[in-house]
């Protein structure tokens, strides 16, 4: 996967990049991060990226000229062999960004590049000259587009096989399918009095997997039991929600007279 960050503050994601799973994708191949510092595209000697709406109003907006020069040249060498660019611009009026957009991001061969908002906004002619691909990580607000950023590329490169140890972890992790991950433990057997679920230590690789399979569909059914709507179970997951359902939150036994 190959991508291009355009951001007043590249000290903000080159950190990150360089660190832990991301670091270890680009040493083997498998991740290209380049982060261009949007000042490097004006032309001013004082490189200003930014100046006061039209219009008055608090804050500051990002001039479209640097941004629109900086993505044309980034993407020249890219069209030059006859590559399509993907660009994205992180927006909370953008689509929203979910595991299967992840997964959609990992599975394209296009490079990508994205464009980091910063102060009140983006001059809106960038909008309208690039018609980039809006994307929003949550209606909430944020003081950039770095985040965001940052969360894409983590997001899909994580999908990338290779870039995990255990592809296993891809598979059974929340929101690949709409289900919510099962509780973890590791040693010691007890810490402060809470031990190891029994099960887990028995060594039976059935009885573990309908552990976790019936923990994963409390876990989901107690704190987001919208995934769960309009979902079709399978009869296993069904009897498990059921046997849950009767069990009442954690393993409370429901009352008599007020199961569902």
């Amino acid at each position: 996967m190959r991508c291009d960050v355009i951001t007043l503050f590249p000290e903000m994601v080159t950190p990150v990049l360089e660190s832990s799973m991301l670091k270890r994708a680009q040493e083997k191949g498998l991740l290209e991060v380049k982060v261009h510092n949007l000042r490097d595209y004006t032309l001013d000697k004082h490189k200003v990226a930014d100046d006061l709406p039209y219009g008055g109003g608090a804050g500051m907006v990002m001039k479209a000229e640097p941004i629109l020069r900086a993505v044309e040249q980034i993407r020249q060498p890219y069209e030059q062999r006859g590559e399509k660019v993907r660009v994205l611009l992180p927006s909370p009026q953008g689509r929203p960004f979910t595991q299967a957009y992840a997964q959609e991001l990992a599975a394209d061969s296009r490079p990508m590049l994205i464009v980091c908002g910063h102060y009140e906004g983006i001059d809106e002619r960038v909008r309208i000259a690039l018609k980039p691909e809006e994307v929003s990580v949550g209606d909430y607000v944020l003081t950039g587009g770095e985040l965001p950023a940052l969360v894409i590329i983590d997001a899909a490169a994580r999908l990338i096989p290779g870039v995990l140890g255990a592809p296993e972890s891809v598979v059974e992790e929340s929101f690949s399918e709409p289900l919510l991950e099962y509780p973890h433990y590791t040693r010691p057997g007890e810490v402060r009095g809470i031990t190891v679920p029994e099960i887990l230590l028995s060594g039976h690789h059935e009885a573990i997997r309908l552990w976790r399979r019936k923990e994963a569909l409390r876990t989901t059914y107690e704190r987001r039991p919208d995934l769960l709507k309009d979902r079709r179970l399978t009869a296993e997951d069904q009897q498990l929600l059921d046997d849950i359902i009767r069990e009442g939150v954690r393993g409370t036994p429901v009352p008599c007279g007020e199961e569902g």
